[in-house]
């Protein structure tokens, strides 16, 4: 599998990075086990997970991260893989509450640790933010764990493009090393921004592309696929109405249509597949991109390896984009 080197790190990632949200509730422990094997057998070291992932399950909570940790014990790989979680998002129940104290923040990394079952974090991504909380004193607490050996390299997700260039600065000026990692929604459609309001979700746009071609700084997209949104048109007859709840949502424009009808006029063009078109698309863009992916089954997930080594070029993404 393709490799990618994130800057200001030692860290060398696969392109595809295994979400493992789902596994040990919707995707049984051992599919998950299957699905984890799979994907380090195809060349894949890269492993995402989060404190919250699986706490909407009941009797799921932090399910992902011990599914997750306890693979690694079996397998004994865990010198041989980066592993990246998230912490300091709110309770389910109250996502209008940040958790971004010093005390909070060392109680999730500590508890992603004990899940784990590991004595350090190769990738720390802050999961949600909180404008009222200076970057400069959320450093500072990042740092102190860094320091401790708890966390090797530091991200965030769902930050705004003002909030990423005031860390960035800070840790220039503080001589350290910053976020080395961005987190977004990001994908080939275009997402309805009304429909993240209150949700604290955070889109990839043209500024923050601009941001990470200037910065280098990797990207890591999540619903790199959109919710399998041109799959799901693909079956339909590129029927949007016929989208189930979410994706129809999160994704229901005409502007998707459009890009529905390029994609598969790429599709026709040069026989990729819409995987690869999808994924090929992100990892056109001129700085380190890594994908999220989340397929739900071993099926799923050996249509999605075969998009690791592609990269549309730039005629193709401006080609995409113009619907």
């Amino acid at each position: 599998m393709r490799s990618i080197a994130i800057p200001n790190t030692d860290l060398t990632v696969s392109a595809l990075c295994l979400g493992t949200a789902d596994m040990g509730t919707k995707i049984s422990s051992e599919t998950a086990r299957e699905m984890l094997n799979t994907f380090g057998e195809a060349g894949g070291n890269f492993f995402d997970t989060a404190r919250v992932y699986a706490d909407w399950v009941p009797g799921g909570r932090h399910a992902s991260e011990k599914t997750l940790g306890r693979w690694l014990m079996q397998t004994g790989c865990r010198d041989r893989i980066t592993l990246a979680t998230k912490g300091a998002h709110p309770e389910l129940s109250t996502m209008d509450v940040p958790r971004l104290s010093p005390e909070e923040i060392a109680a999730d990394v500590d508890g992603s640790l004990r899940d784990l079952g590991t004595d350090r974090i190769d990738l720390w991504y802050l999961h949600r933010d909180d404008p009222a909380h200076p970057v400069e004193a959320i450093l500072e607490t990042l740092w102190r764990l860094v320091d401790a050996g708890k966390i090797r390299y530091l991200g965030c997700s769902n930050w705004t493009l003002p909030r990423l260039e005031a860390a960035r600065v800070h840790a220039a000026h503080q001589g350290r090393v910053g976020f080395v990692a961005n987190q977004p929604l990001w994908n080939a459609a275009v997402p309805n921004p009304g429909a993240f309001r209150g949700a604290g979700n955070v889109a990839m746009d043209s500024a923050m592309r601009q941001w990470h071609a200037q910065t280098q700084t990797a990207a890591v997209p999540y619903s790199s696929q959109a919710n399998g949104l041109f799959q799901k048109l693909a079956a339909s007859g590129g029927d949007l109405l016929a989208l189930p709840g979410g994706p129809r949502a999160l994704y229901g424009q005409p502007e998707n249509l459009q890009r529905f009808e390029r994609i598969r006029e790429l599709y026709e063009g040069t026989g990729l597949s819409l995987t690869q078109i999808t994924l090929g698309y992100l990892f056109a863009h001129p700085f380190p991109v890594s994908a999220i992916v989340g397929p739900g089954n071993l099926d799923q997930l050996t249509d999605t390896l075969t998009a690791a080594g592609v990269r549309l070029t730039p005629e193709q993404t401006s080609f995409l984009e113009a619907a």
